[in-house]
């Protein structure tokens, strides 16, 4: 019990870093993002979640989705019918940045990505600066380190389990 309250502490922690680094970033960037209650294109079936985040929200949930319907597939479970998070408060590390140009390196170089919604559609990503994107895998290493490993939970499995 002790240890979870610290990994719950631990988690609140880091994802106020993760929102407030997420609004410097969106407030860096020389374009407005389209990002706001509603809009839920990036709320897809097949997200997952670090398992201490799974924990985070069946703890939060509690009885609030008692005799609710997830949203159709295809969608995260957890949208309301108009599209807003029906878990906001304690949304997962993926959905605090969610919508934020993304850059990430593998082997074969350096890579740029944003939602369609938001792309400005001229070259203004190119002249992005790292600075300006979100830079995939500095906080997932962090999660993983909190909860031992790095297993992941669907979040659609979540809303059938804190719903009965």
């Amino acid at each position: 019990m002790v240890g979870q309250v610290i990994e719950r502490s631990a988690l609140r922690v880091l994802h106020d870093e993760v929102s407030s680094d997420a609004a410097e970033t969106r407030a860096a960037l020389p374009f407005e993002l389209n990002c706001r209650k509603g809009c839920s294109a990036c709320c897809v079936d097949g997200l997952t979640v670090f398992e201490v985040e799974a924990d985070n929200i069946r703890q939060w949930v509690g009885t609030r989705l008692e005799g609710q319907a997830p949203h159709p597939v295809g969608a995260c479970a957890f949208l309301d019918s108009e599209g807003g998070c029906g878990i906001y408060p304690v949304r997962p590390y993926v959905c605090r940045t969610q919508g934020l140009p993304l850059v990430w390196a593998d082997e074969s170089g350096l890579h740029l990505d944003i939602c369609p919604l938001n792309d400005p559609g001229d070259e203004t990503l190119l002249g992005l600066d790292e600075s300006q994107c979100w830079t995939l895998g500095r906080v997932e290493g962090r999660l993983a380190a909190l909860q031992g490993d790095g297993r992941r939970v669907p979040l659609r499995s979540l809303f059938a389990e804190v719903s009965t």
